[in-house]
C-alpha cells in the first residue's frame, strides 16, 4: 500500500484555495471590498503615525483655527475646537474597527459554542439554549443594545458588550441550524459509534463544518456593527469625548450644521464607505464560501 505524501495530502486544499482566489479576484466589487478593507486596516493600524495632526487626536485646542473649511493645511477642514478633522477621522478608523472586531468576536465566542452544543445535544438542551434565543431575538438588536448601554455607564466598553449581548443569538441560531444537518452525516455517526465523547464530537466535527456559513454572516455583520456603535456613541451612550468616534464626530457636527457642512459630510462619509465595503466582502466570501452560489 502505497503511503500518502503530506504534499500529496495538500493538493486538494492549495487547489480549493487557489480557486477560491480566482473568485475572488474574478468579482469587482469584491476586490475593490477586499482591498478597501485591508487599506482600513493599515490606516487603523497606523492612524497616529500617517495622521497630519496626531496631537488633535485627544482633546487639544487651538481655537485660532476653529470651523475652518477644507483646504490643503487641513483636509477636512476643522471642527469647534480648531481640530483637525481629517485626523480625527483617521483614529476614528482604528476605534471604530476596534470596537466592530471586539463585538463580533465576542458575540461568536459566546453564540458559535452555545450553537453548536444545542444542535448536537436536542432535547431539553436545545430547547433552552433556543428558548432564550428567541426572548433575546424578539427585540431589535439597535433597542436591546441602547436598554442595556442605559442600565449601565455610558462608555465605549459597555457599548462593546451589549452588542454582543444582542448580536450573539444570531449565530446560535445559525450554528444551531447548520449543526443538526451535520450530525446526520455518515463520519459523525461514525465517531458516535466508537464512543467518541459528545464534547470531542462538538468541537472536533461539528464545528469545523459549520464555520463556513459563520464567516459570511460575521464579515457582513461587521458593518451593522460599526453602524449600530456609531448610532450608540451620537446618542451619547457609546464613546465619550474626546474620543475621535464616528458616531460622536457627527453628533458634535450637528450644532454648527450647515455653516460648517465639512464637519458632519466626512465622519458620515466614512461610515458609509465602511459599512458598504464590509456588505460587499460579505457577499464575496458567501460565493466563495458556499458551493451553491459558487458561479462556474
Amino acid at each position: 500500500m502505497e503511503k500518502v505524501s503530506a504534499m500529496d495530502a495538500l493538493k486538494p486544499r492549495i487547489k480549493e484555495f487557489k480557486y477560491s482566489l480566482y473568485l475572488l479576484n474574478r468579482n469587482l466589487l469584491t476586490r475593490v471590498a477586499f482591498i478597501t478593507v485591508i487599506a482600513l486596516f493599515l490606516i487603523a493600524l497606523l492612524a497616529p503615525i500617517i495622521s497630519p495632526y496626531p496631537e488633535h487626536i485627544k482633546d487639544e485646542a487651538n481655537v485660532t483655527q476653529k470651523l475652518l473649511p477644507p483646504s490643503s493645511k487641513h483636509f477636512f477642514g476643522t471642527d469647534e475646537l480648531g481640530r483637525d478633522i481629517f485626523s480625527r477621522v483617521l483614529y476614528g478608523t482604528r476605534v471604530s474597527l476596534t470596537s466592530a472586531v471586539l463585538s463580533v468576536g465576542l458575540a461568536l465566542l459566546v453564540g458559535v459554542p452555545l450553537g453548536a452544543i444545542a444542535g448536537t445535544a436536542g432535547g431539553v438542551v436545545d430547547e433552552v439554549i433556543m428558548r432564550i434565543t428567541d426572548i433575546f431575538l424578539s427585540f431589535p438588536p439597535l433597542l436591546l443594545s441602547i436598554a442595556m448601554v442605559a442600565l449601565l455607564e455610558p462608555s465605549l466598553g459597555n457599548a462593546m458588550i451589549a452588542i454582543a449581548l444582542s448580536w450573539w443569538p444570531w449565530y446560535t441560531r445559525l450554528v444551531r441550524g447548520q449543526a443538526v444537518s451535520v450530525k446526520e452525516r455518515k463520519f459523525v455517526q461514525a465517531a458516535e459509534t466508537i464512543g467518541t465523547s459528545k464534547w470531542k464530537i462538538v468541537f472536533k466535527h461539528i464545528l469545523p463544518n459549520t464555520i463556513s456559513p459563520v464567516i459570511v454572516q460575521a464579515s457582513m455583520d461587521m458593518g451593522g456593527v460599526i453602524l449600530t456603535i456609531a448610532s450608540l456613541s451620537f446618542l451619547g451612550l457609546g464613546a465619550q469625548a474626546p474620543t475621535p468616534e464616528w458616531g460622536l464626530l457627527i453628533s458634535t457636527s450637528r450644532n454648527y450644521f450647515p455653516d460648517a457642512w465639512w464637519y458632519s459630510i466626512f465622519p458620515g462619509l466614512a461610515i458609509f464607505i465602511t459599512v458598504l465595503v464590509f456588505n460587499l466582502l460579505g457577499d464575496g466570501f458567501r460565493e466563495i464560501l458556499d458551493p451553491k452560489t459558487r458561479k462556474n
